[in-house]
């Protein structure tokens, strides 16, 4: 799921990783999860995209549909965080992430992943935004992101999982290993049947799984026989349990909601 990757990218500070899937999110949904930031944590907008001043104080780079070529002098730009010109003086205002999205997105659909006018190159504004993300914020900030990442990209959706229980159902097949004058017998085991594994409030699934067991008895009196031992048990297949019931993430600003069917892998 891409909101997973956004989410981990940025808590675990991996920033190619995070640019990399940055540049497969949608213009749109890049628009969504900038006016979740804003309504909720305005402050870290602030450090998102922020412009530079070339020369002086009054040339910031002004945040446009695209860059201009006269940027020397208009400080015209559609890359995120450029660096303004270095004359004309007449951009003396900081632009930040809102104002990237309002005048250089717009409703997603120009200059992302890639910058348009002078100079672009390919996921300029990708990278550029996840370099701020990683360099600029706080572990606490990153926290916050990564639940709006999961919230807005591609819709977030969870299951509740308040215990997982398994029920075996096995036809074994053993062999004892007795010996002519010992009462300490080797034995072995194998078994086939199916686990019946309960994930989420009654969803039950059925799996394939074997069994395979050894170990040793010992024959204390006519009456009782003492065991030691240990077992294999795994299920076939890949252990992922697909088509679990959910429930959406309160807040989700996605507009089609979670594109792919959430499923949890056990490993067995």
């Amino acid at each position: 799921m891409l909101a997973k990757e956004l989410a981990y990218s940025v808590a675990s500070n991996q920033q190619d990783k995070l640019a990399v899937a940055l540049s497969k999110v949608e213009g749109k949904d890049i628009v969504n999860f900038a006016k979740a930031l804003e309504s909720t944590s305005p402050t870290i907008g602030e450090k998102v995209c922020r412009t530079r001043s070339g020369k002086g104080e009054n040339n910031y780079a002004r945040y446009s549909e695209k860059t201009s070529w006269f940027k020397i002098s208009d400080n015209d730009t559609a890359l995120c965080g450029d660096i303004g010109g270095t004359s004309g003086h007449n951009s003396p205002r900081v632009n930040i992430f809102k104002d990237f999205i309002a005048k250089t997105l717009g409703d997603g659909s120009r200059n992302w992943p890639t910058s348009s006018g002078t100079k672009s190159t390919e996921n300029d504004n990708a990278n550029a935004v996840a370099a701020d993300l990683v360099k600029n914020l706080t572990m606490e900030e990153k926290g916050i992101v990564a639940g709006l990442f999961s919230r807005t990209i591609e819709g977030g959706e969870a299951a509740k999982i308040s215990a997982i229980s398994t029920t075996s159902v096995m036809l074994n097949v053993c062999y004892d290993f007795y010996g002519k004058e010992s009462s300490i017998a080797p034995y072995a085991c194998a078994g086939i049947g199916s686990n019946f594994v309960g994930i989420v409030d009654s969803h039950i699934v059925p799996k394939l799984a074997y069994k395979l067991k050894a170990g040793i008895g010992c024959q204390i009196s006519p009456e009782i026989s003492i065991f030691a031992g240990g077992f294999y048990h795994r299920i076939l297949g890949d252990g992922r349990y697909a088509d679990l019931p959910v429930k959406r993430l309160f807040y989700d600003e996605s507009p089609k909601g979670a594109q792919k069917i959430p499923q949890l892998l056990i490993s067995a």
